[in-house]
C-alpha cells in the first residue's frame, strides 16, 4: 500500500527520510518483525540475560541507530532498516518485561501500549499537522516517527503473545487472524476512500504481531506448538533474507502526495 495520502499541514522541508511504501517495504517489515521476536528471545532467554538487561542493550542500539538516521542528509535504506530492526528487538524485550516481569499481563500491557501509541500519534499531529510518512524529513518529525514506531512494535509483541497464548489461538491461528486483518487493510486501500494515513499505520502495527507469532512458531518447543528451531539460526537466516532484500529490491524515499 503506497501512502498517497492527503497532506494535513505545512509541507516538510526537503525530501522524505523514510522509504516509499510499496510491496518490498512490507516484505522487509514482516521479516524484520519476525527477526525482532527471534533475536529478542535469543538474547533475553537463550543467553539468559533477562528482559530488563536485554531491553537496555537493544534500547541503546535503537538510540544509536536513530541518531544515525536523523544525522543522515537523505534516505539510506541500510540505516533505515537497521533502525527498524533495532526497534522491533527492543519492542520484543520491552513488551515481555512489561507483561511478565512487571506482572501486568498481556491485556494490561496491550492497553498501556495502545494508549502510549495513541498519545504519540496525537502529539505528532498536534505539533506538526500531519502523521503522513512522506512528511518525515526533519528532526522533529523523525523523532515523532521513531517514537511512534517503537510503541507500535512493542504493542504488536504484546498483542501477538496475548492472542497466541492467553486467547488460545496458537501460533497458526494467531498468524491467520493478523494476516487476515492485513488483507482487509489492503482491500480497504484499493476499494475504499479510508484515509491512506490511517490504513498505513493500521497495517504497520499489524505486521508486528504477525511477525511475533511467526517468530514464536519458529523457535518455541514442539510441546508449545513451535518448530523448536535454534533462535540464533532463525535470526541469522532472517537477517540474511533482509540483507538480500535491501540490496536486491529497489528503494526510494517516500514522495509527497499532490
Amino acid at each position: 500500500m503506497e501512502p498517497n495520502m492527503e497532506m494535513e499541514g505545512e509541507p516538510a522541508p526537503g525530501p522524505s527520510k523514510v522509504p516509499e511504501v510499496a510491496l518490498g517495504f512490507w516484505l522487509i517489515k514482516v521479516l524484520a518483525t519476525t527477526l525482532g521476536e527471534t533475536g529478542g528471545d535469543a538474547v533475553s532467554m537463550s543467553l539468559n540475560l533477562g528482559y530488563l538487561v536485554s531491553t537496555a542493550i537493544f534500547l541503546a542500539l535503537f538510540i544509536a541507530a536513530i541518531a544515525a538516521q536523523i544525522g543522515a542528509k537523505k534516505f539510506h535504506p541500510v540505516i533505515y532498516w537497521i533502525a527498524i530492526i533495532a526497534s522491533t528487538t527492543v519492542g520484543t524485550t520491552l513488551a515481555d518485561f512489561a507483561d511478565r516481569s512487571l506482572g501486568i499481563g498481556y491485556p494490561g500491557g496491550s492497553a498501556l501500549l495502545l494508549a502510549l501509541l495513541a498519545a504519540s500519534l496525537s502529539a505528532w499531529h498536534r505539533t506538526l499537522g500531519s502523521v503522513d510518512v512522506s512528511s518525515v524529513a526533519e528532526p522533529r518529525s523523525e523523532i515523532f516517527y521513531w517514537v511512534t514506531i517503537m510503541f507500535s512494535q512493542t504493542l504488536g509483541t504484546a498483542l501477538g503473545d496475548w492472542s497466541a497464548d492467553s486467547l488460545g489461538l496458537g501460533y497458526a491461528g494467531a498468524a491467520a487472524v493478523f494476516g487476515g486483518l492485513l488483507l482487509l487493510a489492503a482491500l480497504a486501500y484499493w476499494r475504499t476512500k479510508i484515509s491512506r494515513t490511517a490504513l498505513f499505520w493500521a497495517a504497520f502495527i499489524l505486521t508486528r504481531p504477525l511477525g511475533a507469532v511467526v517468530g514464536d512458531f519458529l523457535d518455541k518447543p514442539h510441546a508449545q506448538g513451535g518448530l523448536a528451531l535454534s533462535r540464533f539460526l532463525a535470526t541469522a537466516v532472517l537477517l540474511a533474507a533482509i540483507i538480500g532484500c535491501i540490496f536486491i529490491l529497489p528503494h526510494r524515499a517516500a514522495r509527497k502526495a499532490h
